[in-house]
């Protein structure tokens, strides 16, 4: 989290913004934000920390757009409509939405008929600027892509950089939340911001100052999620 090393070694500046385990704690999902600007000397510092995050082969493929205008980022909302739709149906239904292994069950018509309240793509409209994280699908390494199930490998290239994002925007003392939903719209979103073919979009980020920074998450204990040597190995 720190700008600057000590010359006598490493020994992180003092003047430099959050502990780095508290920024982690208390970097949650912000959707609602003040009408405060995030400066662009914020927002390249902010990308400028993040930058250094592991991608595959350090290829660094990811790219970032950066839209602060009001109509692009409606038109983002309103591709996002349409997995919205589906994600409330379904959770509406007991299912687990979206799930690649538990397909649908409830009908088009019933999709089709859900209403998206307007808070769901509020956060696009009323941060600061909103990122849209790009991957280069020509410098990843997929090594899953031949198994038979949904990729996920292919992610670890783009997704630290999207959280360290995050961190460095709560170190900041701003705020926001990936959201994914307009990515169900892809070939859409690549035409509206000049995407070029062999690029994927992996996260749309509204960026601001948060109405309310939340300051206490509720995750799982270790033990309930690492054992040791095996899958049904003893808790850790």
């Amino acid at each position: 989290m720190c700008s600057q090393w000590h010359s006598r070694g490493p020994t992180l500046s003092q003047d430099f913004g959050m502990d780095l385990y508290d920024v982690m704690r208390t970097t949650g999902a912000v959707r609602r934000f003040t009408e405060d600007p995030l400066p662009d000397d914020v927002l390249v510092r902010i990308l400028d920390h993040a930058r250094f995050a592991p991608s595959g082969g350090n290829r660094q493929g990811v790219h970032v757009i950066a839209i602060r205008d009001i109509d692009t980022r409606a038109s983002l909302g309103e591709l996002s409509v349409p997995a919205a739709r589906r994600y409330l149906a379904q959770r509406r239904n007991d299912e687990g939405p979206w799930n690649p292994l538990r397909p649908m069950s409830i009908s088009a018509e019933q999709v089709a008929a859900t209403e998206v309240p307007a808070d769901s793509t509020a956060p696009l409209l009323t941060s600061s600027v909103v990122l849209v994280i790009c991957v280069d699908l020509a410098v990843v390494a997929a090594v899953d892509q031949d198994l038979d199930r949904v990729g996920v490998v292919a992610g670890a290239s783009v997704y630290p950089f999207v959280w360290n994002v995050l961190l460095a925007a709560r170190n900041e003392g701003f705020g926001g939340v990936l959201t994914t939903m307009a990515v169900a719209e892809e070939p859409r979103v690549k035409a509206l911001l000049g995407i070029p073919d062999g690029h994927a979009v992996a996260a749309v980020l509204p960026l601001g100052r948060p109405q309310r920074q939340p300051t206490r998450l509720t995750r799982k204990t270790v033990a309930e999620f690492a054992t040791w040597e095996r899958f049904d190995g003893a808790a850790l």
